[in-house]
């Protein structure tokens, strides 16, 4: 009789952890009331889901013969920008994830060398290809804050991002 009773425990277990999959939530994005602003208001992660932290990325180098550790070397702030999400997004691919199952963004920029303040216009212009209408839908929450400066001189970009992948 033992056998049967433990056959049958694991038959249910089975058929619970079978349906809790099937019913497994995805993230539940919250837009900003009135606006077409390419970022979410707010992210509800399902209680069942995994959270995947990467850190933060930097621009690629796009001139060599350009000084190193120059602006130049990586671009203004918007090619710095395509740049460091087109790396998240390798990343991310590598994990089996895309763009849309990030939730979570924080963005560090830098003025450009000459400017008194961060180049926010250049920022979006990069954003825009990867979130929004026509990129993608599954926007972020997301906070830009524009800092002294980067591990590199060159670097006017620096982007971390948390994603989620439900089970």
């Amino acid at each position: 009789m033992m056998p049967v009773v433990v056959t049958c425990r694991a038959l249910v277990l089975g058929a619970c952890l079978a349906t809790s999959a099937a019913h497994a939530q995805e993230a539940k994005r919250y837009a900003i009331p009135g606006s077409d602003f390419p970022i979410s208001r707010a992210v509800e992660i399902p209680a069942d889901a995994t959270v995947i932290h990467l850190s933060g990325a930097v621009p690629s180098v796009v001139d060599s013969s350009a000084a190193e550790g120059s602006a130049a070397a990586y671009g203004d702030t918007q090619a710095q920008t395509v740049s460091v999400l087109e790396a998240i997004q390798g990343t991310l691919v590598e994990l089996g994830l895309d763009m849309g199952d990030v939730y979570r963004m924080q963005v560090f920029l830098v003025a450009p060398k000459g400017q008194d303040a961060m180049d926010f216009a250049g920022f979006m212009e990069g954003y825009t290809r990867f979130y929004g209408a026509d990129a993608q839908p599954n926007l972020p929450v997301r906070s830009v804050v524009e800092v002294a400066g980067l591990a590199n001189p060159g670097w006017l970009v620096e982007i971390e991002v948390s994603a989620v992948r439900s089970k």
